[in-house]
């Protein structure tokens, strides 16, 4: 059964499904880097799975570095599924009960900006790697603890609750798949800039990336952090900075 917390957040990125490519310039950089890692290293014949597909921003990448090849794609939200173009093969599963049954171990799971979505995050990359055929490739992206530096400074000077999402920490996604043989282990820093804070905090909205556990903020306390978000020393822009790992993994 669905959990309240997963249903949350399938129902937000339902919501915004149409508009949700036109709007991820972040997540369609990492995709296509994603997939030119997947492309220099072998992979074997077997099932090519992309975990949390969303739109398809991964899976098309994956597609265009090799022609032909069959990329499943597995979401939780239908709306997100009707996203992807062309005769690609689909699969409607919530991936925070687990993976889905597959006929064969997979000899490729790939995934993008949707690990942290999970309730223990960890657990769930342990879980894929096992299910990987042997010499199979576990890919990943997903932003990880020490992104939004500038929301939670802004949150701490303004005194009240920093409603960010909490993201995984690196150092233990890097455990989760030390039994095998790690391949690439990068920490990526990429800074959005606004003229004003209440934009880049707007652009969760905008794809639907706005579930959180946290209570949101009353007005006031909203705009004492907005006032109290600091501002780049050159520019005099707001930023919001994430931290991306990407791992590659062999099984």
């Amino acid at each position: 059964m669905t959990s309240p917390w997963s249903e949350r957040v399938l129902q937000c990125f339902s919501a915004k499904a149409a508009d949700y490519s036109r709007s991820v310039t972040l997540q369609h950089a990492i995709a296509f880097r994603l997939a030119e890692h997947i492309h220099r290293v072998r992979v074997l014949d077997g099932p090519w799975i992309d975990l949390g597909s969303g739109s398809g921003l991964l899976a098309d990448a994956i597609s265009l570095h090799h022609p032909g090849r069959s990329v499943l794609r597995v979401d939780g939200s239908v709306a997100m599924l009707q996203q992807h173009s062309g005769r690609v093969e689909t699969l409607h599963h919530d991936l925070a009960l687990g993976l889905p049954e597959l006929a064969s171990p997979p000899a490729l799971l790939a995934s993008s900006f949707c690990l942290h979505w999970l309730v223990s995050p960890a657990q769930h990359l342990q879980a894929w790697c096992q299910a990987l055929a042997p010499d199979g490739i576990l890919a990943l992206a997903v932003p990880i603890a020490g992104s939004f530096p500038q929301w939670h400074d802004a949150a701490d000077a303004a005194e009240v609750p920093c409603t960010a999402l909490s993201f995984p920490n690196g150092d233990a996604l890097r455990q989760a798949v030390s039994a095998h043989q790690v391949l690439i282990d990068q920490r990526l820093r990429f800074t959005q800039c606004s003229e004003a804070p209440s934009e880049l905090l707007r652009s969760f909205a905008n794809i639907g990336a706005d579930a959180t556990q946290h209570h949101p903020l009353g007005g006031g306390a909203m705009r004492r952090l907005l006032r109290a978000w600091p501002r780049d020393n050159v520019t005099g822009q707001a930023n919001l900075t994430w931290v991306v790992q990407l791992l590659l993994v062999r099984r």
